[in-house]
């Protein structure tokens, strides 16, 4: 019998002396969003990071969410602990200015959230079929890597000078802080839940990896099998101001050869909620916390992965552990141990330990 998992509990915040400031790197995806109306709520404040092309570009479906929770911010009377300003991660100057404008409006930045992120599909040998493939692979580094460095980078010195701060990264990239008393905390959910809430971009499938040179299901087809029985968001309840329309391309198919494709997942608002509940949970409970964690995971399902990956690597180790341990300079003299065959690592011949 499958296990049901519980409900998600009510969010927890630490104990904290007075109210926090977040800084959000991109405030127009879904987990920027729910967080920023529980801190708001909560009497934190909150700036919110947002890349113009979010909210205005393409993607008008990510632009009405954006809109819909500033309405609330409004209504809510938050507007004086919220601010938005443009942000594009990617660019060193543009982060430099978010953090001027955060200590300008509230003083300092306690916690750093860095929630920007992009998946692209496609084999090693798509990626790198032509200039423009390269270029998407590029990019993304640009913005999942060099994007928090440049972030991270632009705000360590205010939170050096406080000797305090808190820097959360959602995503797999390890950083390391010298020791200001600045937290730096990973979180790691499961990895769809990190593709379904961000842009997707699909390269240019090869013949060779079509269905009938190659019969092992792909990822690309997986996760068009899995778009495609997503329920319909509903339409929109009011009309949104007049923006370019979504491209005819971002409705289909995004295995169609010869383009490559870009879109967000379009998932229903109830779904989505619930896709990124734990995480946000997590988020909340951590955020600030006076010793939190290192690396976060988040989820039943990731647990266990990550369970099932240490007791592999455990496993791999204990195999090849004569193999690992055999490579060890034995002295100054650069002998080394030859196993079995050959004198113990810190022996002489005669048995004699020696320095």
């Amino acid at each position: 019998m499958t296990s049901i998992p519980p409900e998600i509990p009510t969010p927890h915040f630490p104990s904290h002396p007075h109210p926090r400031v977040w800084l959000l790197t991109s405030a127009a995806c879904p987990f920027a969003i729910e967080l920023a109306l529980h801190l708001l709520a909560h009497g934190d404040y909150v700036v919110a990071g947002v890349k113009p092309s979010d909210i205005s570009g393409d993607d008008s479906e990510r632009g009405d969410e954006f809109r819909a929770f500033w309405e609330e911010v409004i209504r809510e009377g938050w507007r004086e602990r919220c601010k938005t300003v443009g942000l594009d991660e990617r660019v060193m100057g543009q982060c430099q200015v978010v953090v001027a404008e955060a200590l300008e409006a509230f003083g300092r930045v306690d916690i750093l959230f860095c929630c920007t992120s992009e998946a692209i599909v496609g084999a090693v040998e798509e990626l790198a079929s032509s200039p423009r493939c390269l270029t998407l692979v590029r990019d993304q580094f640009e913005t999942n890597y060099f994007g928090p460095v440049n972030i991270i980078k632009a705000v360590l010195p205010s939170m050096r000078r406080k000797s305090s701060g808190h820097i959360i990264v959602l995503t797999g990239i390890t950083y390391e802080i010298a020791p200001f008393n600045i937290k730096m905390t990973i979180v790691q959910s499961n990895l769809e839940i990190n593709i379904l809430t961000n842009k997707i971009t699909y390269a240019p499938p090869l013949p060779q990896y079509s269905a009938p040179e190659n019969p092992a299901p792909l990822f690309r087809t997986i996760l068009t099998n899995l778009l495609s029985h997503l329920p319909p968001s509903p339409p929109p309840t009011s009309t949104p101001p007049p923006e370019p329309p979504l491209p005819p391309t971002a409705a289909t198919t995004p295995t169609t050869p010869e383009k490559i494709k870009t879109h967000h997942p379009p998932l229903p608002p109830h779904l989505k909620t619930l896709l990124i509940a734990e995480t946000t949970h997590a988020l909340l409970a951590i955020g600030g916390h006076e010793n939190p964690p290192a690396r976060h995971i988040v989820g039943y399902d990731a647990v266990a992965s990550v369970k099932e990956k240490l007791k592999t690597v455990s496993e791999e180790l204990e195999d090849f552990v004569e193999v690992s341990c055999a490579v060890d300079i034995a002295g100054g003299e650069g002998d080394v141990a030859e196993g079995d065959g050959g004198a113990a690592a810190g022996e002489r011949d005669d048995g004699e330990l020696f320095a």
